[in-house]
């Protein structure tokens, strides 16, 4: 998901009514102000917002009482925003190292790469070590937040985590010095 298209989620999540005049030269004034808020250009932010009630995210246009219209989440909305939200804080504890190595290697198809380029990004963020290209390394537990985040991004059948005691001495030294341990 772009980042233009998590703030306007996020904005709506949190309760901020995106409000339209009934005049197309009013419509414009309110979408030239969240551009803004979202530091992006007016088209881009009208096309996002288009986009996301097409993916069923956003309520098209509701109209209220005073003949102005204003934008909501749909349910679906609601569970992506918030579900987005957690992915974006998670964070892995780093606890006493035990000597073990978390070890996550996937081979996701090209099909679904744009998953793939987001579950390598996430792992990076969490502070994973990048041994090959679809090897990735932490010295500490960590099942349960890459659980979250292989089935928020629905690869599961591609990804394996497992832990070993011992990666070769050359391996063990380089790990140990790149994560300080």
């Amino acid at each position: 998901m772009s980042e233009l298209k998590e703030k306007i989620l996020f904005s709506l999540l949190a309760g901020i009514a995106y409000g339209f005049s009934v005049t197309p030269r009013q419509k414009r004034g309110v979408i030239k102000d969240f551009a803004k808020i979202w530091k992006c250009s007016d088209k881009k932010a009208s096309d996002e917002v288009r986009n996301l009630a097409k993916a069923g995210l956003i309520k098209k246009i509701i109209q209220t009482g005073d003949g102005s219209y204003r934008i909501e989440l749909t349910e679906k909305g609601k569970f992506r925003a918030t579900e987005y939200q957690l992915i974006r804080k998670l964070r892995i504890k780093d606890e006493v190292w035990d000597g073990k190595w978390r070890v996550i290697f996937f081979d996701v198809p090209e099909q679904f790469r744009r998953g793939r380029n987001a579950l390598r990004w996430k792992i990076k963020k969490l502070g994973f070590y990048e041994l090959q290209k679809s090897v990735f390394v932490i010295p500490y537990e960590c099942k349960k937040e890459i659980d979250i985040i292989v089935n928020y991004f629905v690869l599961s059948k591609y990804v394996y985590y497992g832990s070993m005691e011992i990666a070769g001495k050359d391996i063990n030294e380089k790990l140990i010095k790149e994560f300080k341990l």
